[in-house]
């Protein structure tokens, strides 16, 4: 049988097809150090661990859960987006938890993009943005970001191109993969530019609490909630990539136009998963402050990585990666391939993120010292 149309205009994903290449080499002997995804390798509290471990016995634990989520977690990000942000946000009708913000694109893309409707995607960006608007037949439009602008959008550039087709536009501060940060008048400018064009602006926003001292959410724009939604995630922040919590917030007239996707599309999230979720979003100052210790003595050798590697980077870049541009004249792919073949690491090229990602490459933080240690030994 043939697949769908709809197949043929994407590809796999491309780290799940590099990582069998990865772990093929793995099983054949080769010590490889993989410096190419962000998953976290560190424990999430324990609070969260204990709270999923006594939530197996309770009543509703193995029930199917609601599609809103327990009201007590909706309540929790509530106050977490109220304590980090200072956004205010009512839990029941401004708020739906996912199982992970990679879930939500597809959701909000379903929710609001009919075939032909244009997507604004950052270039370098997420490329699961670019692969959803394909698969529902939308039409990708790339903004390209730039080095010599800080990687943040040119909107005087935007507002002179036609925009009368754009529907959504995609946007990632702090920024995967270049750890850039959005000022305060690059959201309120937003703000204004999808006013004034009827565009939804959607900020994916994982990496606030990533060695940034500052988080920020659109949402604290005023009135922003009138064309803007936000998703985020506990994957990076809170160690629980696996886990598969995320949300989505904004109006309620937003969340209830994707939760008719979503009630459509799967089921609500395994019951103790949300206390733990709970649990975490609780966790006070301390936790992010030991988090990002650890982040800071890996960086601070990753650094010293990119330098063996004769590449450049920026210091006041956030998250979870160190984004490094490559000497002149180097091909980012074929650099990776090398650094694979020659000394077993594994590292991302910059350019499964874009066109404009070429000539850079990306490191993960997502190594013990132990192993990052050894790559320099190697280098």
């Amino acid at each position: 049988m043939d697949v769908a149309k709809r197949l043929h205009t994407v590809e796999e994903y491309y780290f799940s097809r590099k990582l069998r290449e990865v772990n093929l080499l793995k099983a054949n002997g080769k010590p490889i150090i993989n410096l190419g995804i962000g998953s976290p390798d560190l424990q999430p509290p324990q609070r969260v661990i204990d709270a999923i471990g006594s939530s197996l016995n309770d009543a509703n634990a193995h029930k199917y859960q609601s599609y809103q989520g327990l009201p007590e977690l909706r309540e929790a990000i509530a106050a977490f987006y109220r304590d980090q942000f200072l956004v205010h946000i009512s839990p029941m009708t401004e708020v739906l938890p996912l199982m992970g913000s990679k879930e939500g694109i597809m959701h909000i893309s379903m929710a609001f993009l009919n075939e032909g409707d244009e997507v604004l995607i950052p270039n370098p960006g997420y490329p699961t943005y670019a692969s959803v608007a394909k698969l529902i037949g939308a039409k990708p439009v790339f903004y390209d970001l730039e080095d010599s602008k800080g990687w943040l959008p040119d909107l005087k550039q935007l507002r002179q191109t036609d925009l009368s087709q754009v529907k959504i536009m995609w946007i990632n501060y702090p920024h995967m993969p270049t750890g850039a940060q959005a000022t305060e008048q690059l959201f309120e400018d937003l703000v204004d530019l999808a006013k004034a064009n009827n565009i939804l602006i959607v900020n994916d926003n994982p990496y606030s609490f990533i060695l940034n001292s500052e988080p920020k959410s659109i949402l604290s724009v005023r009135k922003a909630k009138d064309v803007c939604i936000e998703l985020n995630s506990l994957s990076k922040t809170f160690n629980m990539s696996g886990w598969r919590v995320g949300m989505v917030l904004g109006s309620a007239k937003h969340i209830e136009a994707i939760l008719k996707v979503k009630s459509n599309m799967d089921s609500g999230m395994f019951y103790g998963i949300q206390k733990g979720a709970i649990e975490a979003l609780n966790c006070s100052n301390m936790w992010y402050m030991s988090l990002n210790s650890v982040y800071e003595q890996r960086r601070e050798l990753v650094w010293k990585l990119a330098d063996a590697l004769n590449c450049t980077y920026d210091k006041t870049a956030s998250g979870l990666f160190v984004w490094a541009k490559l000497p002149p004249h180097f091909k980012s792919e074929e650099f990776i391939d090398l650094l694979l073949k020659e000394n077993n690491i594994f590292i991302a090229p910059g350019t499964i993120f874009g066109s404009q990602g070429e000539g850079y490459v990306r490191f993960s933080l997502c190594a013990s010292t132990e192993d990052l240690e050894e790559a320099l030994a190697r280098l």
